[in-house]
Parts: structure tokens; C-alpha cells; sequence
């Protein structure tokens, strides 16, 4: 995936922050998971924690905890 200069993914997004879910990059199977797991796009997801290795990250996304991988997290663009 090729990233834009002004674009911010959920990897970028600190501990305690809120970001609005823009955009799902990705193909077939993994954008297809990420969507079950309840990110779609206009989904507000708060940052909860950050494992020390930054791997995985803990989300609170429509009133449940969820810990995604980076890798995962690179894929979802946000706003602020």
C-alpha cells in the first residue's frame, strides 16, 4: 500500500486518542476480517493501549475491546 503524505492510519493514533474510521485498505480475506471485527468506515475507535513492541494494539470499537495487529492497523486510514 502506498502512502499518502497528509494520510493518518490507526497505527499513528496515540493511547487515550479518539479517530473516525476514513477508509479500509487492503484486499479480499483481510479487509473482509477487519470489517467483521466491526471497523467499517464512520466507526469511532479509541486507542485503549499500545503493547511495549508496539504489537498488538488494544481498541475500544462500538462498546467492546478488540486488540488488532500493526500490520492491521496500518491498513485502516483515520481522521482525528
Amino acid at each position: 500500500m502506498q502512502k499518502e503524505e497528509n494520510m493518518k492510519v490507526l497505527k499513528d493514533v496515540k493511547v487515550g486518542e479518539k479517530a473516525t474510521v476514513r477508509r479500509l485498505h487492503g484486499e479480499g480475506p483481510t479487509k473482509r476480517r477487519i470489517m467483521d471485527m466491526g471497523i467499517t468506515k464512520g466507526v469511532e475507535i479509541l486507542v485503549r493501549k499500545v503493547a511495549p513492541l508496539g504489537d498488538p494494539m488494544e481498541l475500544n470499537v462500538r462498546g467492546y475491546e478488540l486488540s488488532i495487529r500493526k500490520a492491521d492497523a496500518e491498513m485502516i486510514e483515520v481522521e482525528e
